[in-house]
């Protein structure tokens, strides 16, 4: 196990966080699910996207952010914006860090972004006039170069 954690703050599209519980099982990285989703967790276009990688994934639906953090209590959190100036890459990952995406139409809110267990704001760069990435491209990115920096601890 990585020891990362994964949080997607009211995921609304299924075959985004199936491909994630798939990231998150190649890693080891924890998969935290905070409510309300968009969908249900039994959804086909979850279920085709994550594969057969459900039973090999540790995932926790979570009530709300701050029972997700809570449950989190050592991890330090950052938060994945457009609005950040700092790059994910500029972070000195830990084991025990916590990547903290949004919901995919809006991103974080204001009121998360604000959360005082929020250790930092970071983005990943890309080309100006860009929206952004995909929800589950921007968390295997992130989580990549995390678990790289730690030496892809529990690999092979």
């Amino acid at each position: 196990m990585t020891g990362l954690h994964v949080i997607f703050d009211n995921p609304v599209i299924p075959p985004n966080t199936g491909n994630a519980i798939r990231m998150c099982a190649g890693t080891g990285a924890h998969l935290h699910l905070v409510e309300p989703l968009g969908f249900d967790l039994a959804e086909k276009n979850l279920r085709r996207a994550g594969l057969d990688y459900h039973d090999l994934a540790e995932v926790t639906v979570h009530p709300d952010l701050d029972s997700c953090l809570a449950a989190i209590p050592t991890a330090r959190v950052f938060a994945f914006t457009t609005q950040a100036s700092a790059w994910y890459t500029t972070v000195e990952w830990q084991l025990g860090d916590a990547l903290l995406f949004g919901t995919e139409p809006t991103g974080l809110p204001e009121e998360h972004l604000a959360h005082p267990r929020i250790t930092g704001e970071v983005r990943i760069p890309m080309i100006p006039g860009r929206r952004s990435m995909n929800l589950s491209n921007s968390a295997a990115v992130a989580t990549y170069e995390a678990w790289r920096q730690l030496g892809f601890v529990g690999g092979e």
